[in-house]
């Protein structure tokens, strides 16, 4: 297995009034796999990415980013970013502003047209960007970050602000870029926009990481709801099919934690056993369920 791209130990911020953003992290991320960072805001996901880009100093731990400390100008020519929202000139073009990124970075044009080809921005180019839509302005800070044609991709909250056709076209955008070679880091809140282009994720809460793992293994055995009546014997038939523990009322229904490929045999069991069955259908479980399961709160905001 080839090196992390990403690898953390024990990465810890603590400002000096005593608030510590980011506790003991670590972290792995694979290339070529869309890495979701997930957790509410404040959780301190901008604190780390801004600390693995050599923007804030650690506190202690350490950090590497393709093979080399945080900041180093040789990983960091490799690494294209996007931190928070982007900020460009609103009387320049969409293609001007990426002129005077690339020139910053030290970049030829001649990228540019193919970073704008690839957000889907190269017919309005030409356009200035106090014209642009705020889709049009988080892609386009996308297509700057993609100008080193980089082996790895940051991305901060990249559908803030954006509307459902706006956050649709950033996601499509992700799975992309992430199909290839290219390995992608994705902050986010948004827990299903996560689950939806992820490989792999870890969720952060407090600063300190809680889970990590593929979006299967975090979501699970999946669950059966089922309405009968009586209840009593509508739990006692289901408990002896499935075992001990299995089985649980709430709120007037039975919750099984069981495969709903068990769906049919449930229903049989249930006839046999003279219950009247109003109801059984799966219920797939999500990241924001496994999130509360593992915070135990509803995304309060913390020190970003």
């Amino acid at each position: 297995m080839s090196a992390p791209v990403v690898e953390t130990f024990g990465l810890t911020k603590r400002y000096s009034s005593g608030l510590v953003a980011v506790d003991s992290l670590d972290l792995t991320v694979r290339r070529g796999e869309v890495y979701g960072f997930l957790g509410p805001n404040g959780a301190g996901k901008t604190t780390t990415l801004r600390m693995l880009l050599g923007l804030v100093h650690l506190t202690s731990g350490t950090a590497t980013l393709l093979g080399r400390a945080p900041g180093d100008p040789e990983s960091l020519a490799r690494v294209g970013a996007m931190v928070e929202e982007p900020a460009f000139y609103p009387y320049l073009s969409g293609r001007d502003n990426l002129r005077v990124v690339a020139r910053f970075a030290g970049l030829p044009d001649r990228g540019i047209d193919a970073a704008l080809e690839t957000v889907d921005l190269l017919d309005r180019g030409g356009d200035r960007v106090r014209t642009y839509s705020q889709g049009m302005r988080q892609r386009l800070g996308l297509a700057a970050a993609l100008l080193k044609d980089p082996d790895l991709l940051i991305l901060d909250e990249p559908t803030n602000g954006l509307d459902p056709a706006g956050m649709a076209d950033m996601r499509s955008l992700i799975r992309r870029l992430g199909s290839d070679e290219r390995t992608v880091l994705l902050s986010s809140h948004m827990l299903g926009e996560v689950q939806q282009v992820s490989d792999r994720v870890g969720v952060i809460s407090h600063g300190v990481l809680i889970a990590e793992g593929s979006v299967d293994e975090l979501l699970g055995q999946g669950s059966v709801l089922v309405r009968a009546e009586p209840l009593a014997q509508a739990r006692e038939s289901l408990t002896r099919l499935l075992g001990n523990g299995r089985v649980e009322v709430v709120d007037g229904t039975l919750r099984l934690a069981s495969d709903p490929a068990d769906v049919p045999r449930i229903i049989r069991e249930l006839v046999f056993a003279g219950v009247a069955v109003s109801e059984v259908r799966p219920m797939e479980r999500t990241l924001e369920d496994v999130f509360l399961e593992l915070t135990g709160e509803e995304g309060r905001n913390y020190a970003r």
